[in-house]
């Protein structure tokens, strides 16, 4: 049985984490799950973003830490198989196309990396937030280390990765963790209303955005800027770049195609 429920909806992949009797407690077998969604949003042409959210009163309460021991173990960490996305974005290629993520009461664990390597973030207002393998043992390995501090800020993010404390969704806020915090129940809904709108976005620009964006991050604002024209002399001969000006010249909304 698999508790990743995937479904397309339009241009939209939506990814269900689906085991609320374990508060979505996530197995080897889930995370193989996701990084085969991840990997059809890459492929698949007609997707051109999607959603990420978990059934149940919390997205996450950590993983079924007995059964991933051996797997930390190995020496070797995450393995992706050909066509699958690592969901944290620590080995191979990353996803390409925007993921958009609702989280809810409990956010622990692999529910903070797996969002901390998503594009747009929202919580409900009953949402936790903690990093708690310090209190197992063991450090974060699935990107915490990396990108906490870049987002929350050093201090900030020491202050959790080091004690394994809570924090909450209106600090998530004021730190730029997620971008909007809504009543419990209506996370899904407001993550679904902006993924809808990226959909409707044209999707070579959504993309590039994306990888300009990411490469800045990465590589530096030099290795962006060398990269940004070219870049976009190819955007300027697709289709779709004309339609955009044609629809600003006929002033309507432009239809998109991603080509």
């Amino acid at each position: 049985m698999s508790y990743i429920e995937t479904r397309q909806v339009e241009h939209v992949l939506e990814i269900k984490v689906n085991r609320p009797e374990k508060h979505n407690a996530l197995s080897p077998e889930m995370y193989r799950d996701i990084a085969q969604a991840y990997g059809e949003l890459n492929r698949n042409p007609e997707l051109r973003v999607a959603l990420l959210y978990g059934e149940g009163a919390h997205f996450t309460s950590g993983i079924e830490l007995d059964k991933w021991a051996p797997i930390f173990g190995n020496g070797r960490g995450f393995e992706v198989a050909e066509g699958e996305i690592d969901p944290f974005g620590l080995r191979g290629e990353r996803h390409r196309k925007p993921v958009v993520m609702a989280v809810q009461g409990n956010c622990f664990t692999w529910g903070v990396e797996i969002m901390l390597n998503t594009e747009v973030r929202v919580a409900a207002d009953n949402t936790r937030f903690a990093m708690l393998e310090v209190k197992r043992g063991i450090f974060p390995c699935g990107g915490a280390t990396l990108r906490l501090p870049q987002q929350m800020g050093w201090g900030n993010a020491q202050r959790y990765l080091l004690t394994g404390d809570y924090w909450y969704a209106d600090e998530s806020l004021r730190l730029g963790l997620v971008q909007e915090v809504v009543p419990a129940g209506q996370q899904v809904d407001k993550a679904r209303e902006i993924a809808e709108k990226i959909a409707k976005a044209a999707p070579l620009g959504v993309q590039n955005v994306l990888k300009s964006t990411r490469l800045a991050w990465n590589a530096g604002e030099a290795a962006a800027v060398q990269e940004l024209f070219p870049a976009l002399l190819q955007v300027m001969q697709s289709e779709d770049a004309v339609e955009g000006i044609r629809s600003f010249i006929e002033r309507r909304d432009a239809v998109f195609k991603g080509r």
